[in-house]
């Protein structure tokens, strides 16, 4: 705490105010790469994957539902879960489960 207080008291120096600017600026740019880039990487990824979608793909939404791609339209997708049939707009999709991964389950249960 003592060191933030420093910092502030030498902005009232001559030439403290850019050493603030920098202080700030070195702030935001750690909080850019570890924070907003990654989600926007992330984000573009999930629209890809969206766009991609194709009748038959083990998927989970957002909401944590897990199905298989049953019917297609412009922006709603029919999962076959479960429960039953259930849509959902496509951007609540939000990733692809490995068709190896439900195989490899069924082969434990049999």
């Amino acid at each position: 705490m003592n060191q933030i207080a420093y910092i502030f008291s030498q902005a009232g120096d001559a030439g403290g105010g850019w050493s603030t600017l920098m202080l700030f600026g070195g702030m935001f740019i750690i909080m850019y790469f570890l924070m907003i880039r990654p989600n926007l990487r992330k984000q573009k990824q999930e629209k890809k994957y969206q766009e991609e979608l194709k009748r038959g793909d083990w998927v989970v939404t957002t909401s944590g539902i897990h199905g298989k791609v049953f019917e297609l339209s412009n922006d709603t997708v029919v999962l076959e879960t479960g429960a039953g049939k259930i849509k959902f707009e496509r951007a609540a999709i939000s990733k692809e489960l490995s068709a190896s991964r439900y195989s490899a389950a069924t082969e434990k249960k049999d």
